[in-house]
């Protein structure tokens, strides 16, 4: 069951997921490979739902005062990513909506798999955004559920040398009392908009 707290943030959910990667890192140990620099995970287009781009969004605002050269060299990025995908991509080409087909999810298994994220600074091997990126770069590396599978999913970096039996005991619950779901469906309402994107749209066409 969702919380029932309304004052609940996009700003709560990021602490409790943190708080869940540091305790999962705790208990990893020298098993969690990822360091500043390993890059694999930003390589292959996902999707990311209406919370994790209006949190992006607002980084790259943010970003525009702070380090506007840093946000222009995003945006260009995201943009030039665009160009490169358009022709390919299974959705709606003026929002950047991912069509919810079956074909289209097809799809969308094989598309840009090469495709480095925008926000990967390509100098430094660094996130642009790291504090606003999407939740799906928050969990990769630790063994994870997904969805109803009975197995954990972990970086193939990581967990080298360890027995099943450890990598179930390095478990990370990321958001045990589906807050984010709750805020995701409170943003839809409020908004009106509805469905995944991608980073590269969610950035390269902003009005």
């Amino acid at each position: 069951m969702p919380p029932r707290n309304t004052k609940l943030s996009d700003r709560h959910l990021v602490q409790i997921v943190d708080a869940a990667l540091a305790d999962t890192a705790r208990r990893s140990g020298a098993w969690l490979a990822c360091r500043p620099g390993c890059t694999q995970c930003c390589h292959g287009t996902f999707a990311i739902h209406q919370l994790d781009a209006q949190r992006l969004r607002s980084g790259l605002s943010n970003l525009e005062t702070d380090d506007p050269a840093r946000a222009a060299r995003i945006q260009a990025r995201a943009a030039a990513s665009i160009a490169r995908i358009a022709a390919g991509f299974p959705g709606d080409l003026k929002t950047g909506i991912l069509f919810e087909t079956e074909e289209a999810q097809r799809q969308f298994e094989d598309f840009a798999n090469d495709e480095p994220c925008p926000l990967l600074d390509p100098a430094s091997g660094l996130c642009d955004l790291y504090a606003a990126r999407p939740m799906t770069c928050r969990v990769f590396g630790p063994p994870v559920r997904s969805g109803d599978e009975n197995g954990l999913g972990v970086c193939e970096l990581c967990y080298h040398g360890a027995s099943d039996e450890q990598i179930a005991a390095c478990e990370m619950v990321a958001d045990p009392e589906n807050v984010e779901a709750a805020l995701l469906k409170r943003l839809e309402e409020r908004t009106g908009i509805k469905g995944k994107t991608i980073v590269a749209f969610c950035l390269g066409q902003r009005s």
